[in-house]
């Protein structure tokens, strides 16, 4: 279900947050950032960003009804955790890549205890989640780096570890999360092809993998990374019932310390 805006325009480019007011959309500012931030506001149908963004006299903009996550990432590890059996009920969790926060909001919708949502970038994570007491953000903090010096001592290792990172291979990754978890601790990972398959494969499909060869040598290479090369043993992967983006089919890997 959605409320579409009445049909009074706004004169001049306004800030969304503003604009969301004035079209009767949302009763405040306040809670039309926090609409922004939940990944409830469209602008000609493309979600909106950030509240600070502008918009024109002619743009559309809509509050649509809130999902059951903040972001489509909540929806395919609830998949993964249901495909793989894994209760997370009373665990402590670290959340990698948690931009919005689709992993952290599905992680505490399953009872998790804590979540620590790590992210390089700054301001994406969701409101609600961001005004969680069971969430702890960091920000600006790139994953490779992390090591148990990096929380507040005394270290206490996560149960799990959750990973949905763009840009760079999971090998990359995996290496600084081993240190997080304690022996029989988890990780469920999004395995993202076109950013773990060689450049060339990459720029011939413009970024989107479709050979179904290039996806099973990629998931047989992270394999034999985390068996031969890791501490880590790989125990199960399933499809994404989502596609990425772009179009890019991606998959969840279930590893264990």
């Amino acid at each position: 279900m959605e409320e579409k805006e009445p049909l009074r325009k706004i004169a001049k480019p306004t800030r969304i947050d503003l604009a969301l007011v004035e079209r009767g959309l949302c009763i405040s500012r306040e809670k039309a950032k926090r609409a922004v931030m939940a990944g409830q506001i469209l602008i000609n149908d493309q979600k909106a960003l950030k509240a600070s963004d502008s918009v024109k006299p002619n743009d559309t903009l809509r509050l649509v009804a809130s999902e059951k996550f903040v972001s489509r990432g909540g929806h395919k590890l609830d998949h993964a955790l249901n495909i793989f059996a894994i209760n997370v009920q009373g665990l402590n969790a670290i959340d990698l890549g948690a931009s919005t926060g689709g992993f952290t909001d599905c992680l505490l919708q399953r009872g998790a205890v804590s979540v620590t949502a790590v992210d390089v970038g700054k301001g994406q994570l969701a409101w609600k989640l961001r005004n969680d007491t069971r969430v702890t953000v960091m920000e600006s903090t790139n994953a490779r780096h992390l090591t148990p010096l990096s929380f507040p001592e005394p270290f206490k290792p996560f149960d799990l570890g959750v990973i949905d990172c763009s840009f760079i291979s999971l090998r990359q990754i995996l290496p600084a999360v081993v240190n997080l978890l304690p022996q029989e601790g988890q990780v469920v990972a999004l395995l993202k092809p076109q950013f773990e398959a060689g450049k060339a494969e990459v720029d011939k499909g413009k970024g989107v993998i479709r050979n179904p060869e290039i996806h099973k040598r990629v998931l047989e290479e992270l394999r034999f990374f985390v068996n031969d090369e890791s501490p880590l043993e790989w125990l199960a992967e399933t499809e994404s019932p989502l596609l990425g983006p772009a179009g890019n089919k991606e998959f969840l890997v279930q590893l264990k310390k």
